[in-house]
């Protein structure tokens, strides 16, 4: 019997990437991303290539947060043996370690492994985590702005060939702001469908607002997702009562446990699994957790490279039954660090041109 292979050194690296422009959500805005990338290597040379990707006002998490799990952990797992059939264990150790409280930095090291032990067997990741396909078809965001700069923006998307619009809404300029821009992409873009995203900045008085003034002009959104706070889980039930859309839940939903409240609430019909939530074995569970309830499925991130969006696709395709997709955060960033990653055509992806890992480096 094989011993499972011993890992040989684990290093982590600041990985600032500058954005085009500002990347705005409702509770703020950044203008870099602000990562960390981190490389682990089995004993046999292999490599695998992590990024943690933490958003601030997504979160609370912290570039400094990330790295400091991730440098602590460059520690003890040196020498450290592990294989495919036994990742889980030590993935439940670094959240023992430190990953709990980050979750980008939990991400970032079993995406680095997995990765390494995939590259090593010679197998795709998305053929890991269960081979059910390997295209998916991404929206693009419409972050927060003037309705002027919302109409522009869909007209490239449009232009990409990508055909569905996710819209940033809530925040301090309120639902009348919101509409407007609303209302602007819509004219621009008639046939898009648009996923409206709050990220629990929106009120239950502004969401009513909100509904009432989109049911007036006429425009049915294909998803509301995370408009209240993450833990009104009355109030999203109540959304879905109201206007009678689908409701996703994003910020509500970190864990297994979280997803099984939604489902004992009823609170909504999708859940948006985020790798940098905490890491891929929270995700499969998640995953597992919304497919036994019948609910839905949708795959985003942060502000991430191609890197940790290469490996969220690989996930969502393999895994298979992703109902919406939100993968387009490399086309925000002004510079590539990397070379490989999903293939583009349009709004559509790909990973099967991959044969083994997640497919992305380090430039040299």
């Amino acid at each position: 019997m094989h011993a499972a292979p011993a890992i040989r050194a684990f290093d982590v690296s600041l990985l600032d990437i500058p954005l085009f422009e500002p990347f705005g959500i409702s509770g703020g805005a950044q203008a870099m991303a602000n990562n960390v990338l981190a490389r682990l290597e089995l004993a046999d040379g292999t490599v695998g290539y992590g990024e943690a990707a933490p958003l601030p006002p997504y979160n609370g998490e912290t570039q400094a947060d990330a790295l400091a799990v991730l440098r602590a952990a460059a520690a003890w797992l040196p020498g450290r043996s592990v294989g495919l059939d036994s990742w889980t264990a030590l993935a439940a150790e670094f959240r023992t370690r430190g990953g709990a409280g980050c979750g980008s930095a939990q991400c970032a090291f079993e995406m680095a492994l997995l990765d390494a032990l995939t590259r090593q067997a010679g197998l795709p990741l998305w053929k890991f985590c269960g081979g059910a396909g390997t295209e998916l078809e991404t929206d693009m965001t419409v972050t927060t702005g003037t309705a002027a700069e919302a109409a522009d923006a869909a007209r490239s998307i449009r232009r990409r060939g990508i055909r569905m619009i996710k819209v940033k809404v809530g925040g301090k300029l309120g639902p009348a702001h919101d509409l407007a821009r609303i209302a602007a992409i819509r004219d621009a873009a008639p046939d898009s469908p648009l996923i409206l995203d709050g990220n629990a900045g929106v009120s239950r008085a502004a969401a009513t607002e909100l509904v009432r003034g989109l049911k007036q002009l006429g425009i049915v959104p294909a998803l509301l997702e995370q408009w209240l706070a993450k833990d009104d889980l009355d109030g999203a039930r109540a959304l879905m009562a109201e206007s009678g859309w689908l409701v996703a839940a994003d910020e509500t939903v970190t864990t297994a446990a979280d997803a099984r409240k939604v489902v004992a609430a009823r609170s909504a019909q999708v859940i948006n699994i985020k790798l940098m939530k905490g890491g891929l074995a929270e995700a499969f569970a998640i995953a597992q957790v919304a497919r036994d309830a019948g609910l839905a499925l949708m795959i985003g991130g942060n502000v991430e490279s191609i890197l940790a969006m290469t490996v969220s696709a690989h996930f969502a395709a393999g895994q298979g039954g992703f109902r919406f997709a939100d993968l387009d955060t490399p086309f925000f960033l002004s510079e590539n660090p990397f070379a490989g990653g999903y293939a583009v055509d349009g709004g559509r992806l790909s990973v099967a041109h991959i044969p083994a890992g997640h497919g992305v480096s380090p430039r040299a």
